[in-house]
């Protein structure tokens, strides 16, 4: 992984000199189109198969999420809906507008958490 040094200030300090932090780059995209091609060469479908394949997952995700699902991709990890809200005093007084926050997280499965200790990194000058 390529990585850059920068320095951030403390926004609780801005007054404070500042401290040096890595930062990852990432190194370019791989489109739909380049992992169709590579999933081509170690399966028997054709790119233009792998393609809708992906293609539909992309489209029923939102479904699953939107119902409240967790959505479990074998070992690659699963996505789930989270979000947070604003407090309350009284259980009456907290509503559904107070809600703030809403993301999808994922977490990595064990293919993933398996390839970071692989990662080597190189520092880009400046």
């Amino acid at each position: 992984m390529k990585y850059k040094k920068i320095v951030r200030i403390n926004p609780r300090d801005p007054g404070a000199p500042g401290k040096f932090y890595v930062q990852p780059i990432t190194d370019g995209t791989v489109t739909k189109k380049t992992l169709a091609d590579d999933l081509v060469l170690i399966s028997s479908l054709s790119r233009g198969d792998i393609s809708s394949v992906i293609e539909n997952l992309i489209d029923i995700l939102p479904k699953y999420l939107l119902m409240g699902k967790s959505v479990q991709l074998g070992e690659l990890g699963t996505l789930r809906v989270s979000f947070s809200s604003e407090g309350a005093d009284t259980r009456e007084q907290l509503t559904t507008s107070m809600i703030r926050g809403k993301k999808v997280i994922f977490t990595p499965g064990r293919l993933l958490k398996e390839m970071l200790p692989k990662l080597t990194f190189e520092l880009i000058k400046d």
